[in-house]
């Protein structure tokens, strides 16, 4: 029996050193929010700057994780009174919320090549709810600008914004919205070192 509990936490051990440890980059790592407005229309707003980071197991891709915080706070709709509103107290609060959070909980294999079911914790304005993304593994390999090992994902999903207390005007504006996220990722000690280096030559 202890041994058999002994080589379990081995294996445990064995899977997380395999994991290799992604900085995401975040002038490639966007958002953006699409809803229905009266059955009119479909707007959309877009988040960019994401933070944050990957565990990514190329052996076993669902003993995977990542961490990523959005900063509500660039939200942008390109019509200056609806990103007021939206920035609010009616909605994301950002002057006392800027950030959201998303922290992965389970990563599961999806239908078709390179295709993940990302379930994680979503954060906005200290309201957690769980959600499941559609991710796609789009590359890796190494970054021919920065020479750096470099891992790309999409990912998609549909949120309801009552469940984050941001309900205002549902029916007549969905409560439903649809996620579309990019992002890449260096891996971690390469990129740190490539961004110290940029700023050397500045």
């Amino acid at each position: 029996m202890y041994r058999i509990a002994f080589a379990a936490v081995l294996a445990f051990f064995a899977q997380a050193a395999s994991a290799t440890t992604y900085t995401l980059e975040p002038d490639y790592t966007q958002g953006v929010l699409r809803w229905d407005h009266l059955g009119f229309s479909y707007p959309a707003a877009q988040f960019a700057q994401g933070t944050g980071a990957i565990e990514f197991d190329e052996k076993d891709p669902t003993m995977s994780s990542i961490t990523v915080t959005i900063p509500i706070a660039s939200l942008n709709t390109g019509v200056p009174e609806l990103d007021e509103r939206l920035k609010s107290e009616d909605f994301f609060e950002v002057a006392k919320y800027p950030t959201a959070t998303f922290v992965s909980t389970l990563v599961e294999k999806g239908a078709g090549m390179n295709r993940f079911k990302v379930t994680g914790n979503l954060t906005i304005r200290k309201i957690t709810r769980p959600v499941m993304l559609d991710v796609t593994l789009l590359k890796t390999g190494k970054n021919v600008r920065t020479e750096v090992e470099t891992i790309g994902f999409d990912a998609k999903g549909t949120l309801k914004r009552s469940d984050f207390g941001l309900g205002a005007y549902v029916p007549q504006v969905s409560d439903e919205i649809q996620l579309l996220v990019t992002t890449q990722a260096g891996e971690s000690k390469a990129q740190a070192a490539f961004i110290e280096t940029k700023k050397a030559r500045k």
